[in-house]
């Protein structure tokens, strides 16, 4: 027999924005192994806790491995001819708009070229839209809004040369750990680096931060229109750049003025000492980047935030140099791949407008498509509002579980079920939205996909496949053009290979092009399959050889054009004019400096090439000389009036505040695979402040009921000062295929930003109540439970099985018989138990052989029992009596001594651990690390080891 030789591809990480670099490693026994990329120039090397748990979460337990149609196995023909009849069938009767595709940044660029180019150039509706319209549309509406493009305007290098990072709504530790640890690592070098996080929690990420504004929800807008009022009063305008490459900074600096600091401080919820050293800081720091996300967009005024944020970058033009500019970090690992391709309802492919003829023109005639799209199509949120009332009678979705992540969860889940014909794509055989499919579509998943991702600096990167598409998946770029096949456009989809679709779409980016638009890879139009697989990591734009950046006539400014000392003062504000004559500020004096020609022509003369090119591996910035993509080239400022909304009632008097933790994914489809990344947080939880806790009764690990007016979710109380008081915090994360209730989107209204679309996830009014549970309880189990007998139960994975909290509304139960159904216990099992009715405590273990079958202990209270030694048991065996009953007791044997919950997940450190070594003297990260090794891979838990130590010298000191 053969044997395989071991190899290692490079590929791309599947989680976040940053757009990590992977090396799969598959040893010669089909083992894989995953490490940092340290050539990436995303990350050099570095992964954080999802990441370095990839080859975890490739099995195949759980897989979709063949098209189904009504639950039975069908084959791929039989399933592609129905999906294409029906859609044909569904668009002759009730016409384009009467169908539509909802997709995902979990796609690669490849996939969602094809389904924008069938949706909108075949089909002829723009009813396409993605789940990135839930964390990035308001970016994408305020870029266009400033800059006549989605342009993000500066580079992950620019984290390490500012002197300033404002984190806007973004806890970075947790959400985007590389970035922070980038970040981190910068300001150790640079221990003047100062970095202020905005957010009302203080979450993992405020550990490196100098100043926390625990900022009232949605109070981002008042907190910028501030600043640029005190921008504007204090002379810290570079007015140069305003006149010569802004319009409209008059009306944006009234608007802004509506607020005084006092009204600022109402607003926010910061005191004005708070305000003024924030604003103070902004002011006196030339190089500040401004990093935001979800906090931001998830928002009914994401798109004001984005631009009053770029308000204040435009006027100190600070914008497209080294170390300055807004900087939207996205969600997802395509996010940004998904904008280029035109996959939002409201855009056509390469960054075109759908709204323009002229764009729809060259689209239509570039793909040889019967019509293009007019009009926008339906947003995430109007389309499933469209299922629901019939509009839309044929739906697909790719990629994604709108069940459990699109807000008023609950009624999105019964338009799907109400729909006349859903397809859904999909890697596995259950999820909350596949079960309601009429036909399953089998899809590969990461390892097995081959293709491109777009990271957030816009860099372009390679997703390579090291794994064989198992069973009878496929990717999802070739499903979507079979049906285009089907559905009687064979020509245009007749793509043999990612490679050809790729070459297609990047000759359209620079078709007609001449650096009139952004986007812009025309360079890669001729790719072929060879050249396709050695694509090393890029940013664009990267055009032909004989189209430049810049378009005729608006090359990078030279010399004294780009900072004359002199200006035009402002005088277009209305009633209340700024002073007259405002003097050229020590800041605009520093800027002045700035190489001639700005740092695109700087760089391009350095290379001697044309003006406006990079060099192989440079990075670029756009707009530090202008040049936007606005009809005058002239970026808008967008004038913002602050106002405050107040959604809280007697009935609802909390702010519900709905985002991610450390080492789980959007709806656990991926990390629920990985024992390790289940540690850390095991079942859904909601942050509440210990002055709220005690106003409502609730203790700490209680169950508790939120509710909305839209739902209930029961979790488990975590009672924290991080949590600003008044609002409570839950993820996300959890479904009904790991928890009985913990479908969070359940309870978020369907209220969306009227530019952008995008769903206001992070403020909800809720309320919150004590679950009035009689029983608790805790079970290890080697199968996983196919179903639980209980109020609230939650399972996660572990090593050797599955791990489960229990809470029941009755304690009149039959716990042999429940612990029996949970186990799975096969016949001839031994059962040891222990019984104490009178004190409500209950114990039960189930061996099988030498094994470990179950173990479920029950009280009247939270089991008070180590979550992480009884899930060990599934591992080890138990061949005598008295490892038996230590089990039934629910304590190791002293040699054990209890680690605690997690904090590393990369080496599966607990927090006793931590404890103990600082007690016996490691006082810092770094003596940590050393001794456990806790927080020298990802460091994502770096924060709260630096907490342990710090609760350890409080207590010392007591």
């Amino acid at each position: 027999m053969e044997i395989e030789e071991a190899r290692e591809v490079r590929t791309t990480c599947p989680y976040c924005g940053v757009g990590c670099g992977v090396l799969a490693k598959v040893a010669a026994d089909g083992e894989v192994s995953v490490r940092g990329d340290p050539d990436h120039p995303a990350n050099f090397g570095r992964l954080c806790s999802k990441g370095s748990a990839l080859a975890e979460t490739i099995d195949l337990d759980g897989r979709l491995l063949h098209p189904e149609i009504h639950g039975r196995r069908a084959g791929w023909d039989e399933a592609l001819d129905l999906v294409a009849s029906t859609f044909s069938q569904t668009i002759a009767e009730h016409g384009p708009d009467s169908v539509a595709f909802y997709v995902s940044g979990q796609l690669l660029t490849e996939d969602y070229y094809v389904a924008n180019k069938l949706m909108k150039g075949f089909i002829g509706s723009a009813n396409i839209d993605t789940n990135s319209r839930l964390c990035m549309a308001s970016s994408v509406a305020g870029h266009r809004r400033a800059f006549g493009s989605d342009t993000v305007p500066g580079t992950y290098e620019d984290l390490e040369l500012a002197d300033l990072i404002v984190l806007v709504g973004s806890n970075l530790a947790w959400c985007h750990p590389v970035l922070y640890q980038r970040i981190a690592a910068a300001r150790e070098k640079r221990p003047e680096m100062k970095i202020v996080l905005v957010d009302p929690r203080r979450t993992m990420t405020a550990d490196i931060a100098d100043m926390h504004l625990a900022i009232a929800p949605d109070g981002d807008v008042a907190l910028f229109t501030g600043l640029l009022t005190y921008l504007g009063q204090h002379n810290a305008l570079d007015r140069a750049y305003i006149t010569a490459h802004t319009s409209g900074f008059g009306q944006a600096l009234f608007a802004a003025s509506a607020l005084d600091l006092a009204g600022v401080a109402a607003a926010t919820g910061l005191s004005e000492d708070e305000l003024g050293r924030f604003y103070s800081l902004f002011a006196a720091t030339a190089k500040t980047v401004t990093v935001y996300s979800q906090g931001v967009n998830q928002s009914s005024s994401g798109t004001d935030k984005v631009n009053a944020i770029i308000n204040c970058h435009l006027a100190t033009g600070r914008i497209g140099r080294p170390g300055a500019g807004p900087f939207s970090v996205t969600g997802q690992p395509n996010a940004m791949g998904g904008r280029e391709v035109g996959g939002m309802a409201n855009m056509l492919a390469a960054h075109m407008e759908i709204e323009n003829p002229d764009h729809r023109e060259r689209v239509q005639r570039f793909w040889n498509a019967p019509t293009v799209a007019e009009k926008a199509g339906l947003k995430a949120v109007e389309m499933f509002q469209g299922v629901a009332d019939g509009r839309v009678k044929a739906l697909w979705i790719m990629a994604t579980n709108p069940v459990d992540s699109m807000p008023d969860a609950d009624a999105v889940e019964a338009a799907i079920k109400a729909c006349p014909f859903v397809v859904v794509s999909d890697v596995l055989a259950e999820t909350d939205t596949v079960r309601h499919a009429h036909v399953r579509l089998p899809a590969a998943a990461w390892g097995e996909k081959d293709g491109t991702v777009t990271n957030s600096e816009r860099r372009i990167s390679r997703q390579r496949s090291f794994l064989a598409m198992p069973g009878e998946a496929r990717p999802d770029w070739q499903i979507i053009a079979e049906v285009g096949k089907r559905m009687g456009f064979a020509e245009a989809f007749a793509h043999a290979s990612p490679a050809e679709v790729f070459a297609e779409h990047a000759a359209l980016s620079g078709f007609e092009n001449d650096g009139a638009r952004d986007f812009d890879i025309g360079a890669y139009a001729g790719v072929d399959r060879e050249g396709y697989e050695d694509i090393a990591p890029f940013q664009w734009p990267a055009p032909s050889q004989d189209t430049p950046l810049w378009p005729a006539g608006h090359l990078p400014l030279k010399g004294g054009d780009w900072m004359s000392p002199s200006f035009s003062p402002i005088t277009d504000v209305a009633e209340k004019a700024p002073p007259k004559e405002l003097p050229i500020s020590p800041l605009e004096g520093e800027m002045a400096g700035r190489p001639e020609g700005g740092v695109q022509a700087e760089r391009s003369q350095e290379a001697g090439v044309q003006a406006g090119r990079k060099p192989e591996g440079e990075s670029t910035r756009f707009f530090a000389n202008g040049n936007f993509y606005t009809p005058d080239r002239k970026a808008r400022f967008i004038a913002i009036r602050p106002t405050t909304e107040i959604r809280t009632s007697p009935a609802y008097p909390l702010i519900l505040n709905t985002g991610r933790v450390r080492d789980h994914w959007h709806t656990m489809t991926r990390t629920g695979k990985s024992p390790r990344l289940s540690q850390h947080m095991a079942e859904p939880f909601v942050e509440i402040h210990p002055v709220d806790a005690q106003r409502f009764g609730i203790g700490d690990a209680d169950i508790v009921r939120v509710s909305s007016l839209r739902g209930d979710v029961l979790v488990r109380a975590l009672v924290t000062p991080r949590q600003r008081q008044g609002s409570l915090f839950a993820p996300m994360h959890w479904t009904d295929q790991f928890a009985a209730k913990g479908r969070l989107d359940a309870l978020t209204a369907p209220l969306t930003d009227p530019v952008s679309g995008q769903p206001a996830l992070k403020h909800v009014a809720a309320r919150i109540e004590k679950f009035a549970a009689k029983a608790f309880g805790f079970a290890v189990t080697r199968q996983r439970p196919a179903a639980v007998a209980a109020s609230y139960w939650a399972v996660a994975k572990c090593r050797g099985g599955w791990r489960v909290e229990l809470a029941f509304a009755d304690d009149d139960i039959d716990w042999a018989g429940f612990a029996g159904s949970l186990f799975g216990t096969p016949p001839g099992a031994d059962i040891l138990a222990y019984h104490d009715r009178d004190a409500g405590q209950h114990r039960i273990a189930a061996f099988y052989g030498d094994h470990l079958s179950g173990a479920l202990f029950v009280a009247p209270g939270p089991v008070a029992v180590s979550r992480g030694w009884a899930a060990e048991q599934l591992d080890e065996t138990h061949a005598g009596q008295r490892e038996r009953f230590r089990i039934v007791a629910g304590r190791a044997g002293a040699e054990r001594p209890d680690a605690g919950a997690v904090v590393c997940s990369c080496f599966s450190i607990g927090a006793n651990q931590i404890a103990v070594a600082v007690g016996a003297g490691c006082t810092s990260v770094e003596a940590i690390g050393s001794a456990l090794k806790a927080g020298t891979n990802c460091g994502s838990c770096r924060a709260e080891i630096r907490a342990i130590i710090q609760a350890g010298r409080v207590q010392a000191a007591e």
